[in-house]
């Protein structure tokens, strides 16, 4: 037998070498071939005027079932038959689906996504588990995130579609509110004039929108005035450093002081 064995050896390495070639020819051609289509589809979306995301999801999902079938058929080249690979599939069903609950459960977090469509590529949006950033991909499982610090966060989609979420950009302006504190012998009256003036020659403020400024709270060592005012998305930081800075020039001007925290201490001359 280990006779038949050794001269029937050579033979077999040789078919196993030559279905090893073929495969490697098969997956060189079938992933070309799905690159070619993937080009193709992405090209035509674009004719189209689809949505990024919506391109995005697509392409994903094709080259995810693209490589799956080309899989399937190199282990067909290997001799392993579809029902011998379905019966396999079968008998460790259970174990196999625990397996992937999470992957299905991203998948149709994804195709949610791409139908109620809560945030668009671009978007700055906020999660609930406190990730946030830019959207740069929507892919079948994940999305992916830009900090402004240049990180990037993959969320499953899953996380997504099943907690809150804030879109922060959404709407083409967005209002901010500063805080600033003035010492209590200020007249605010002053104080919200001077803010007033400063946030309608800042250029990110929206001048057609109105700029409120009132008390928020009194405050230990200051009276805190809240300042609402509004700018377009893209300008919201810009707006945000620049009024901070402007009020602090102005208040300087006017003569309005900005207090910081103090306590005073009484000593007992008996003591």
């Amino acid at each position: 037998m280990l006779e038949r064995y050794l001269n029937e050896l050579p033979d077999k390495l040789l078919g196993l070498g030559v279905r090893t070639v073929l495969a490697l020819i098969l997956f060189a051609i079938g992933s070309r071939l799905i690159a070619m289509i993937r080009h193709f589809i992405r090209r035509a979306m674009e004719r189209s005027s689809a949505s990024e995301e919506a391109a995005q999801f697509l392409d994903s999902s094709i080259k995810f079932v693209s490589y799956t079938i080309l899989v399937f058929m190199i282990l067909q080249l290997f001799g392993v038959e579809a029902a011998s690979i379905a019966t396999v599939i079968g008998s460790v069903g259970v174990t196999i689906g625990l397996a992937i609950q999470g992957s299905l459960s991203n998948c149709i977090g994804g195709i949610l996504i791409m139908m109620l469509k809560p945030f668009h590529v671009g978007d700055y949006i906020i999660e609930g588990g406190g990730n946030e950033g830019i959207v740069q991909q929507i892919s079948v499982f994940y999305t992916k995130l830009a900090t402004y610090d240049n990180q990037i966060i993959l969320i499953p989609n899953g996380n997504l579609a099943n907690s809150s979420l804030t879109n922060v950009t959404d709407e083409a302006e967005r209002r901010v509110d500063l805080k600033v504190g003035i010492s209590y012998d200020s007249d605010i009256r002053s104080a919200r004039k001077a803010v007033q003036e400063i946030a309608k020659k800042n250029p990110y403020v929206l001048p057609e929108r109105e700029i409120a400024v009132n008390v928020d709270e009194l405050a230990d060592s200051s009276v805190v005035l809240v300042v609402k005012f509004w700018a377009k998305k893209e300008n919201y930081w810009q707006a945000r450093y620049t009024m901070l800075e402007d009020i602090k020039y102005g208040f300087d001007e006017a003569g309005i002081r900005i207090p910081y925290p103090q306590m005073d201490v009484h000593l007992d001359s008996g003591t």
